[in-house]
């Protein structure tokens, strides 16, 4: 207190101090401190207006380009649809409800192309001398709708653990969904999206129409080794490929094309011979099917038909997921298209014309793998690397070319799996996934609904529109 006491004495003896103008000098500092606080306090507001307008344009223009340029919605009329848009995206934030004001709205339907000029005028706390009470602060933002072409291969785990309580039922309608996500405002008649499916248990189903010309059944231990190019003959005498779905089965490539994707002229994809044993119960496993029921879908934009084949799934079998993977690539691959019908075909790798994107889904560890097996009952692998090891480089090839992979885990931690094969099938669909970069790319779902989730910021990944401002 005797300190207090002594300072304000001296405090009062300074200002009572004629002998010279250093308080003339202190309040003249004060002011100009003042003024600067206050500028920089303006400024700073500023900054977060025009941040705030920029992301609240951004968040206008990416919601409301698709409709806009291929609809037919007049400036006038999209003023006013963008204003909601502007308006939801401000509240609550460094802006308030209805104060963003839209100066110009310009449409180009020939280019896709739309471009928001807004304003906000900001309040200034500290005008200078009394000139002004607020400061305008205009952003403008833009966005194209890319006709940018889109295909998809959507690999879905068929096995027989897929029908523990409701899984069945949350993959259909989780994948259904997706469906109609991936497709929504789909012009009929310029699709730009086309999608495949590649359902997989211990082998997938390629159909006859592919298998004639790319699956080469092995009936002897012999010709275990890389399969011919699809000049010769595959089918064992006296069988009838398009009555008996077994020749419909592929295993994995052998050989130098195994982790290519290389067309069937130069190397046709095995159907294990192993495979008859194993699966019928020989091996001293229980005996199951040889290969999904379902078969695969090359690229179509038919939704409909692409969410049937998702009802009518059936789920039994082992987990050969690399199999999948490797199917997942020869749909999206260019050097496939002269085995598949002209509308199926995929298109030449050109990121600039063509995203190509694979959805790899599994409920659990690869444990399936024909390729490295020295007997039938070798073929199944109990959570050795083989699998997962073939699977990863096969991931790493696509990823080369261009193609975008996300990766999804359904229900890893609700099943009895031990935490080590948790820890491995988290593992790979890690590697698998591409890099984290512009985006989430694996996903670990527990639920039906998180299976939804992923499912659909899957595709709204991929339906994002590019800002050019």
């Amino acid at each position: 207190m005797a300190d207090f006491g002594r300072l304000r004495r001296l405090i009062g003896r300074f200002g009572k101090d004629r002998g010279g103008n250093f308080m003339v000098m202190a309040g003249v500092v004060m002011g100009v401190l003042a003024l600067a606080v206050g500028f920089a306090v303006d400024v700073g507001q500023m900054m977060n207006a025009r941040s705030a307008l920029g992301n609240a344009i951004d968040a206008a223009v990416t919601s409301t380009a698709r409709d806009l340029t291929t609809g037919t919605a007049t400036e006038d009329e999209a003023k006013k649809i963008i204003k909601v848009y502007l308006d939801a995206n401000s509240t609550g934030g460094t802006l308030t409800n209805n104060q963003i004001v839209i100066d110009k709205v310009t449409l180009d339907r020939s280019k896709f192309t739309l471009q928001v000029e807004a304003h906000v005028d900001v309040p200034l706390y500290f005008p200078l001398f009394g000139t002004e009470k607020t400061r305008r602060v205009s952003q403008t933002g833009a966005a194209v709708f890319s006709f940018r072409q889109i295909e998809i291969a959507m690999m879905l785990d068929l096995t027989g653990s897929m029908k523990d309580g409701t899984k069945v039922r949350d993959l259909k309608n989780a994948a259904k969904d997706a469906i109609d996500a991936i497709f929504r405002d789909q012009s009929p008649t310029r699709p730009r999206v086309r999608v495949a499916l590649i359902p997989y248990a211990n082998s997938v189903n390629v159909g006859s129409s592919l298998a004639a010309s790319s699956v080469f059944i092995e009936t002897k231990e012999s010709e275990r080794k890389q399969a011919p190019g699809n000049n010769e003959p595959r089918l064992p005498a006296n069988s009838s490929n398009s009555t008996n779905n077994k020749y419909n089965c592929a295993t994995e490539r052998k050989g130098e094309y195994q982790y290519t994707d290389d067309g069937p002229e130069q190397s046709m994809v095995n159907r294990d011979v192993f495979i008859k044993t194993y699966s019928g119960g020989s091996a001293g496993f229980s005996a199951s099917i040889m290969c999904p029921k379902a078969e695969i879908v090359p690229l179509t934009s038919d939704a409909q038909a692409l969410k049937s084949r998702i009802e009518l799934f059936e789920f039994e079998g082992g987990t050969a997921g690399h199999i999948g993977v490797q199917w997942s690539w020869y749909l999206l691959s260019p050097n496939w298209a002269g085995a598949l019908p002209e509308a199926q075909r995929p298109m030449d790798y050109d990121n600039t014309k063509i995203g190509k994107y694979a959805i790899l889904m599994t409920d659990g560890l690869f444990n399936l793998s024909y390729f490295d097996a020295s007997t039938d009952r070798g073929v199944y692998k109990d959570g050795k690397a083989p699998p997962r090891d073939a699977a990863i480089k096969l991931c790493e090839g696509m990823r080369a070319k261009g193609i975008e992979i996300y990766t999804i885990g359904f229900d890893l931690y609700n099943r009895d799996i031990s935490a080590d094969s948790r820890a491995k099938a988290i593992d790979l669909l890690q590697k698998c996934a591409t890099p984290d970069s512009g985006g989430k790319h694996f996903f670990d779902a527990s639920t039906g609904p998180e299976l939804k989730a992923a499912f659909d910021k899957i595709a709204s990944n991929m339906n994002k529109l590019a800002l050019t401002k």
